[in-house]
């Protein structure tokens, strides 16, 4: 008797366990869905944020350019003259020496 109780109570009692669990993992699944949507939402606003300051990262990214530019052109121009100077005496060097 307590053979057949047990062929019958248990196999309810796992069928009731399986739809608890099953209920709660559609809760679970509905929270995470919620959840990423309210993310989705987040990283939309953040993306149009950003794309809203590529103008002003184009403009910065322009003028440092240009002004690398310039400092190159300064740079070249400051070399080259203290390059001649330098010549200028090795060359005076070397005609003194050979004199």
């Amino acid at each position: 008797m307590f053979i057949e109780f047990l062929q019958v109570f248990l196999p309810l009692v796992i069928y009731v366990l399986l739809i608890i669990i099953l209920v709660i993992g559609i809760i679970i699944g509905v929270r995470i869905i919620k959840t990423l949507d309210k993310v989705d939402d987040v990283v939309d606003s953040v993306s149009t944020k950003v794309n809203s300051l590529n103008g002003i990262f184009s403009i910065i990214d322009n003028t440092t350019d240009r002004i690398v530019s310039i400092t190159d052109k300064v740079v070249e121009g400051v070399s080259g003259v203290i390059g001649r100077l330098f010549r200028k005496k090795k060359t005076k060097e070397v005609k003194e020496l050979e004199d």
